[in-house]
């Protein structure tokens, strides 16, 4: 949406900008501060971001200790993932039982959503992060204590991981409080680029210091980060009241239900949405990558290469969106991008090389970016007393979904064989973001309507027309 003077015409209604939601008043002082505020913005999103934007955000000191924060948690967990591995597997000797123990880090996201997504609204959402770290500190310092039963850590693992999707939600939902519209998109960006750059390292630096330190250790060194965060969360973000305190009488199902209403009946919401879940087809060659490798007469350490060119390609994609690429333009380009990221997929079922595998796996990665602005557009249009709730619904669905690409990827390679099965899966991909994309540009052009009819309406459109 673009400001009121680039809509209408006549010089006279240059006044205000919809895009920040501000009231237009008959006060000439007030218009002539959102006509400044409107050209500053204006000069922002043309010049996309630069490397003063990423200073800004890191000057707002309350979003130094969000980031820190969750930097922390993520460290810990990415160490402690493979310190349980380790130890389940020392003790036991039996994959199966290694691999349940890993699962138990991963299905809490699935279903923390919706169960305690709606925390983050009903609590003031800077206690509820404090009181979630500090609890995962006692369980994880727990599962440190030499001779604790593995049934024990099983159960501690997933309470410890249950809570991390009330503590995600209220993190992101507080977000659009802590920093000011023209660098929030730069926020959303940093942090994810953040934890792209932490999933390509932290297993790896995870193996070294449970390799050096033993598991035991490595916990121990887990549940000190979740302190660490608690801390920092506590001196450097300011407490806000709850954002949607209802009423003590609301229940967990009609504030789940309130919430999944929402993003189905709002057209914006639900496109958006739509376009995150294309990640079930995306991420499918992460999956497929050791027996693509094997297809093409290679070993271990070429399918690990192959594992990492979608992250990697991602990162790149993230910091050349935001840094080169002005918001409104992301925000045009994020359903295109949406669409072609299946595309290089389709390109398998001419078993390309490892090389060529690579670049076009790496540039999936790199069109994946579009879910910075994605993510940035839902947290902003998501009204403040639900966005708990929201964000913790549409984390949990792009869990799920990431599952079932598996799932799917696996059976289309286990009936076609690993390049055809990928191209089929890119081939769904790109059939099955259509309707978003189309969705999505739907309700742009919808919004656009409204901002032009509410400038038009406003109280100086009036006056100028008498």
């Amino acid at each position: 949406m673009v400001c009121s003077r680039h809509q209408l015409g006549r010089p006279r209604q240059r006044v205000g900008c919809p895009r920040q939601r501000l009231d237009l008043t008959q006060d000439d002082r007030e218009v002539t501060v959102r006509r400044r505020a409107c050209r500053h913005l204006d000069h922002e999103e043309r010049a996309g971001v630069s490397r003063t934007d990423y200073l800004r955000v890191f000057a707002v000191g309350e979003f130094s200790g969000l980031w820190t924060g969750a930097l922390l948690s993520r460290a810990g967990d990415q160490v402690a993932r493979v310190a349980l591995a380790v130890l389940a597997y020392e003790r036991t000797g039996s994959a199966a039982l290694t691999a349940a123990l890993y699962a138990l880090t991963l299905v809490p996201s699935l279903l923390g959503g919706p169960l305690l997504g709606w925390l983050a609204d009903r609590h003031p959402r800077r206690e509820l992060m404090i009181v979630c770290d500090l609890v995962r500190t006692v369980l994880v310092a727990v599962m440190a204590v030499p001779g604790v039963p593995l049934p024990l850590i099983g159960v501690l693992v997933f309470a410890s991981h249950l809570l991390e999707s009330p503590s995600r939600a209220a993190r992101i939902a507080m977000l659009p409080d802590v920093l000011p519209p023209a660098i929030y998109s730069t926020g959303v960006a940093i942090n994810q680029l953040t934890q792209q750059v932490m999933s390509l390292v932290g297993f790896a630096v995870g193996g070294v210091v449970v390799a050096v330190a033993g598991a035991g250790v490595s916990l121990a060194f887990d549940a000190a980060t979740f302190a660490a965060a608690a801390a920092i969360t506590a001196l450097f973000v300011r407490s806000r009241p709850a954002a949607g305190r209802d009423g003590p009488g609301r229940s967990w199902w009609s504030s789940t239900t309130a919430g999944m209403r929402l993003i189905a009946g709002t057209p914006s919401l639900r496109s958006l949405l739509g376009l995150a879940l294309l990640a079930a087809f995306h991420n499918i060659p992460e999956a497929i990558a050791v027996p693509y490798a094997h297809a093409l007469g290679l070993g271990t350490t070429e399918a690990g290469i192959m594992m990492a060119a979608l992250p990697v390609g991602c990162v790149i994609g993230m910091f050349v969106v935001t840094t080169f690429v002005p918001e409104r333009t992301r925000l045009l380009l994020m359903a295109p991008m949406a669409v072609l990221a299946s595309a290089p997929l389709v390109v398998s079922a001419l078993r390309p090389g490892f090389v060529t595998v690579l670049v076009l796996w790496a540039l999936t990665g790199m069109l994946t970016a579009y879910h910075v602005p994605a993510n940035a557009e839902f947290v902003r249009i998501v009204p403040n007393a639900q966005r708990g709730q929201a964000v913790g619904l549409a984390s949990s669905a792009l869990v799920a979904v990431q599952g079932l690409g598996v799932l799917l990827g696996g059976a289309l390679v286990e009936w076609a064989g690993p390049e055809q099965g990928l191209a089929i899966a890119g081939l769904l991909g790109l059939a099955a973001s259509v309707a978003p994309a189309m969705g999505w540009f739907r309700a742009r052009a919808g919004q656009a309507t409204q901002g032009t009819e509410s400038a038009e309406d406003g109280p100086v459109g009036r006056r100028s027309r008498r």
